[in-house]
C-alpha cells in the first residue's frame, strides 16, 4: 500500500484528489488550517485516512510535516496542493505579501523537508505539486501570484537536478493547471475556458501515478501556453491580459 502525504487537502482539488486516492486504497494523510474540514475526510475513509492540522507559513510546519508523516508510518509521495492567490492590480500589500507567504516561503518549508525526508531515509520518492500556467508568463493583472507560480515551476526544476546530481532518484511532477472553477477564483469575474474540478482532479491523479513530469491541463491550456512563450517579452507586456 503506497503512502501519500497530501497537504492542502481542506478544499478545491487537494481535498477532491485526497478521497480519490483514499478510493483507490492508498494510505492517506491530508493536511491544512482548517480541522473541521480534515475530520470530514477522515470520517469518510476512516480504514485509511489520517489528518493534522498544519499551517504552512508557520515556522514549525516543518516538524508537524515530519510528525505526521511519522504517523502515516511513513511517505512515499509528497503532493503539496495548497496555495493562494488574488487578481490584484491595486497592489494591494496584504495581499501580495500573503501570497508569497504561502506559495513561495511555506511551498519552500514543505517541498524542502519532504525532499530531505526521503534522502536521509534513502527513499526513490516522489514529490509533486500544483503549480499553474500562470507561470508561464508574467501577468500584471496577479502579479505575486504569477511571480510565485514561476518560482515553483523553477524550484521543482532546481531539485530535480540535485536530485539527479546526487543519484537519490527522487521524481518530480508538476501540474500546471488553467482556469479551474474552485474557491480560489474571484466569482465575481468571468473566466474563459473554465474547467470541472472532479475532471482536474481524476487528470491530476493519474498524472502522478504515471509520474509525469511537468502536466498542464487541459490540452486546450497546452497549446495556448506554447502560444505564451512564443510571444517576444517587448510584445507580451503591452497585452492587456487579465483573465
Amino acid at each position: 500500500m503506497k503512502r501519500i502525504i497530501i497537504i492542502g487537502a481542506t478544499s478545491g482539488m487537494g481535498r477532491r484528489c485526497a478521497e480519490i486516492f483514499a478510493q483507490k486504497g492508498y494510505k492517506v494523510a491530508i493536511a491544512g488550517r482548517r480541522e473541521e474540514k480534515l475530520k470530514e475526510i477522515q470520517a469518510k475513509y476512516n480504514d485509511n485516512v489520517i489528518y493534522q492540522v498544519i499551517d504552512i507559513t508557520k515556522e514549525d510546519a516543518d516538524k508537524q510535516l515530519l510528525s505526521l508523516i511519522e504517523a502515516n508510518g511513513g511517505m512515499d509521495i509528497y503532493f503539496h496542493a495548497s496555495g493562494v492567490g488574488f487578481h490584484n492590480e491595486e497592489l494591494d500589500y496584504d495581499k501580495e505579501f500573503s501570497t508569497l507567504q504561502v506559495n513561495a516561503l511555506g511551498f519552500t518549508r514543505m517541498i524542502t523537508t519532504a525532499f530531505k525526508y526521503f534522502k536521509e531515509n534513502r527513499i526513490h520518492g516522489h514529490i509533486a505539486c500544483i503549480s499553474s500556467i500562470a507561470g508561464t508568463k508574467g501577468l500584471g493583472a496577479a502579479p505575486s501570484y504569477s511571480s510565485t507560480k514561476r518560482f515553483q515551476n523553477t524550484y521543482i526544476e532546481c531539485l530535480d537536478q540535485l536530485s539527479r546530481m546526487n543519484k537519490l532518484g527522487i521524481t518530480f511532477t508538476d501540474i500546471r493547471p488553467g482556469f479551474v472553477k474552485t474557491a480560489l477564483l474571484d466569482s465575481k469575474k468571468n473566466y474563459p475556458l473554465l474547467m470541472d474540478p472532479d475532471k482536474v482532479s481524476k487528470t491530476i491523479v493519474k498524472a502522478i501515478e504515471n509520474k509525469r513530469r511537468i502536466k498542464v491541463i487541459d490540452n486546450r491550456y497546452a497549446v495556448i501556453t506554447l502560444f505564451w512563450r512564443l510571444i517576444p517579452n517587448w510584445l507580451w507586456v503591452r497585452l492587456p491580459v487579465r483573465n
